[in-house]
């Protein structure tokens, strides 16, 4: 019944499905847990880049990410606040909910389904730029994937990863299945218009009618923030994926999570990011200096410098 409800609102949006909008309104949905370590940079570095509002559901955070939240809702920044209290990661349902309340009571003309450590650069400086003259309901939009820097805050990381594009290069540096020079899937922003439902992942999204375009826009991902910080979100979502019926998701938390409960997850950390090998993944090329994100932090948004 719920998504009979959609196909009607769809269908009755249908005549503005790919309408360009020159001032469109953008809203970021976020879906966090203990965030502390960059969930600030991320509002800050969104609301820069065009973003006018941001709903964010809170899953049980134990760190300082709902004074975060709150210190930014008092702001203006963060319009809608979810304390979702699940404990079986139904990521799916969880940013369909923010979706609909971007949609029924934002006014969003776009959204962007986002995850903590992610930066959505637009080459312009703006991600409206490009939504305002798009005719597409659906922008693809690829991802990179940064080196993380111990000791270093993320933002101000400035080496980025070229992936193995022959699956059968990683067995030569003997890393990871799951290592962080596995190639990215395309992550979606959409209309708020002809939505019907967001996949797993934010890696696809299901409209009536759809038109999909390649964006411009590069999204600057973090997924491996340090050796402390891999260890504590695996074994934390990995308990918390048993808990889901749905096992064809979150693999890669499953397969850390057994890799933990044999032990073993440290010596898989240097797997994951080639830490043996370094030197040889920089004189190959696959590890290179990108300082997109640091240069952005530091000249629009006065960071200090290195």
């Amino acid at each position: 019944m719920y998504l009979l409800k959609k196909i009607i609102s769809a269908l009755l949006e249908v005549h503005k499905a790919y309408s360009p909008t020159p001032r469109p309104t953008l809203i970021m949905t976020l879906l966090v847990k203990n965030e502390e370590d960059i969930l600030e940079e991320n509002l800050k570095f969104h609301k820069a880049m065009g973003v006018d509002g941001f709903i964010v559901t809170d899953n049980n955070s134990t760190d300082r990410t709902p004074d975060i939240i709150r210190k930014y809702e008092a702001l203006g920044w963060v319009k809608k606040v979810i304390c979702e209290s699940g404990t079986n990661y139904n990521q799916k349902h969880w940013v369909d909910r923010m979706v609909w309340m971007a949609k029924k009571e934002l006014g969003a003309d776009w959204v962007i389904n986002a995850d903590a450590d992610e930066f959505w650069y637009a080459p312009s400086g703006n991600l409206k730029d490009e939504l305002a003259a798009s005719d597409a309901n659906v922008l693809k939009c690829r991802a990179k994937v940064m080196y993380p820097e111990e000791g270093k805050p993320c933002w101000a990381w400035s080496q980025a990863i070229c992936p193995f594009t022959d699956p059968s290069v990683s067995g030569g540096y003997e890393l990871s299945r799951y290592s962080l020079f596995v190639p990215q899937r395309d992550k979606v922003i959409h209309r708020a218009t002809s939505y019907l439902q967001i996949a797993t992942g934010n890696h696809k999204v299901l409209m009536l009618p759809r038109k999909e375009k390649r964006s411009a826009v590069c999204i600057y991902h973090y997924p491996v923030k340090g050796k402390e910080h891999f260890l504590r979100k695996m074994i934390n979502g990995g308990r918390q994926l048993e808990q889901n019926p749905h096992k064809h998701i979150g693999q890669h938390w499953r397969y850390f999570y057994q890799m933990y409960k044999a032990g073993r997850l440290e010596e898989e950390y240097e797997r994951i990011t080639g830490g043996a090998q370094y030197e040889q993944l920089c004189r190959d090329g696959y590890i290179y200096s990108d300082t997109t994100v640091p240069d952005y932090f530091r000249q629009r948004l006065n960071y200090p410098g290195p």
